[in-house]
């Protein structure tokens, strides 16, 4: 296998299920995807490209192989070095409500133990508009960055608010964007992804029996395993959003709303002010051929 038979990559935004639609491209027999994400291109650039097509394993009735992975959309070098490797890759980006999407990925990091509860150090432009999830919505950033490597017709650009009201809508326009004709909405996996509601154990039971994950993971899911775990597991309580918070978020991407006007998109379902319509976008907000 060679970079040259990656057709498409999948950039994110993060928090945008970009999971749900790595999962339904997976149900065509016809597509290969490997499920973890690589981020080969953004945190993994120096294991070299040998290590990242050794990922794949496309079987021989794959017609189309590419991948998913998160990091692409945000981090500035990843776009010239999917330019460099795959200059005639197809790119599929997810956008979401910025402020949403913000919140969604503090929610998952709050999950894992990586940020504290204090939820205005993370969100609040004030302070933390440099930091991750903040940045992470920063559309017009990412756009016109991968935009200046590709040219428009190779960036399919779509939103999380369809997946829930039209996903069929959603998966057509991608697929004739990587050139495959319609397919039926999958069912949903087996196992629920990303479940922010599943019970977890307490975050200092977690840190101090890290170790010996790999010890206990083949006794996951057996019914002794699980007995277990339900007795310790419990829901995790998330810092809420409070509405002052929230509204200094939607002051603070007002203006990316209108740059993305300007550049022919917008975010659907957002809670954005509206924007002024001097001038008509060249592109639309979802791209369906």
């Amino acid at each position: 296998m060679q970079l040259d038979d990656i057709d498409f990559v999948i950039l994110g935004a993060t928090k945008s299920a970009t999971t749900w639609l790595r999962h339904q491209l997976q149900a065509d027999p016809e597509i290969h995807m490997p499920d973890p994400e690589l981020h080969f291109f953004s945190r993994e650039f120096h294991r070299g490209p040998e290590w990242y097509l050794a990922q794949f394993a496309p079987p021989p009735g794959a017609r189309l192989i590419g991948e998913k992975s998160n990091s692409y959309l945000d981090t500035e070098e990843a776009a010239g070095r999917l330019r460099a490797a795959l200059p005639d890759a197809r790119l599929v980006v997810m956008l979401r409500d910025p402020v949403e999407r913000a919140y969604s990925d503090y929610c998952m990091c709050y999950r894992r133990g990586e940020v504290a509860r204090r939820i205005e150090d993370h969100l609040d432009p004030r302070r933390a508009a440099g930091e991750r999830f903040l940045k992470g919505s920063r559309y017009d950033l990412h756009l016109r960055r991968i935009l200046s490597f590709y040219g428009p017709e190779a960036v399919h650009v779509t939103q999380y608010a369809l997946v829930a009201s039209d996903p069929q809508r959603v998966l057509d326009g991608v697929r004739a964007h990587l050139g495959r004709p319609p397919r039926p909405v999958a069912g949903p996996p087996e196992r629920k992804i990303n479940d922010r509601t599943a019970k977890l154990l307490p975050l200092a039971l977690r840190r101090r029996l890290a170790p010996l994950k790999p010890l206990v993971r083949p006794l996951r899911g057996s019914p002794p395993f699980e007995a277990v775990r339900s007795l310790l597991a419990d829901r995790v309580s998330y810092p809420p959003l409070p509405p002052d918070l929230r509204h200094r978020m939607q002051d603070y991407f007002a203006p990316m709303h209108q740059t993305l006007h300007n550049m022919g998109y917008t975010v659907e379902g957002s809670t954005a002010p509206p924007v002024h319509h001097g001038r008509a976008g060249s592109r639309t907000a979802v791209e369906v051929a």
